[in-house]
């Protein structure tokens, strides 16, 4: 079971030469088994330091690992600690899904050497808990944007790293398949310890699945806790511009519903 720290991280673009703040000051500890989710309007700085802890974009502060700096790990290493599953992923081409997926297996698989009957059933076993078995015989160049993300995850979750990075990663998924790879990873850190990080606009999503919610806005955290501190209308409003209900269900679960404005 593996622990995060975020100590001060923050990040910086310079597009054409001039620098933007993306994230900063931004600070958390996520224990061995939670999922912390966060949020916050387009823009806001989660998908920088979801960026910043695969190793995509460099950063300030530290980002530690079970109390060691993610950044002295070798990207070999890194691969085996983090698994990362991009907003917007780019699958190469002349590969079956299959193949795909296979590629989770990399970072433990010798140089040289080929994926063993291990890495195979690991894979299949994937593929057949997430419905993919139609998927996985197909060129991935014929797959809709929903399969391929279906895929994607399919390849974080076989990588088995024991830290998983989600950047939206249902909002090209139909609701059947948004719950099957939410209960899935869901099954996994509890199964596992599975340390899971994510970032989701569906905000009813993120408050079933989640621990714990991080808010942010304009690269700072503005509100932390669990759904129903974070997931207030008043919050929201002010930091979304929305005007939303928020319904409490029987079993707890936090409702958000958007208000449809008087006179529309």
């Amino acid at each position: 079971m593996t622990s995060v720290r975020f100590d001060a991280v923050g990040v910086r673009y310079r597009p054409d030469g001039e620098s933007r703040e993306a994230l900063r000051a931004f600070s958390a500890d996520v224990r061995p088994g939670e999922w912390l989710c966060l949020i916050g309007p387009n823009g806001a700085g989660k998908s920088s330091l979801l960026r910043a802890t695969a190793g995509l974009v460099a950063h300030s502060g530290s980002i530690l690992v079970d109390g060691s700096p993610l950044a002295s790990r070798s990207s070999r290493r890194r691969a085996q600690l983090v698994a990362y599953v991009p907003q917007a992923p780019v699958l190469p081409a002349g590969m079956t899904g299959l193949e795909y997926v296979l590629l989770g297996r990399n970072p433990f698989v010798a140089h040289f050497s080929r994926e063993s009957s291990l890495d195979h059933t690991m894979v299949d076993d994937v593929i057949e808990r997430l419905d993919l078995a139609e998927l996985a015989r197909r060129d991935v160049e014929t797959l809709s944007g929903g399969e391929r993300q279906r895929l994607v995850i399919a390849r974080a979750v076989a990588q088995e790293a024991p830290i998983l990075l989600l950047d939206e990663p249902t909002s090209a998924l139909d609701i059947g398949h948004q719950q099957q790879a939410l209960e899935l990873v869901d099954r996994l850190r509890r199964e596992h310890g599975l340390t899971v990080v994510s970032a989701m606009h569906d905000l009813t999503l993120a408050g079933i699945y989640s621990d714990r919610l991080m808010l942010l806005h304009e690269g700072a955290t503005v509100a932390a806790g669990a759904a129903e501190e974070v997931l207030r209308p008043e919050t929201l409003g002010e930091f979304y511009g929305v005007n939303v209900r928020v319904h409490r269900e029987l079993d707890g679960t936090i409702v958000v519903v958007p208000h449809r404005a008087s006179g529309a």
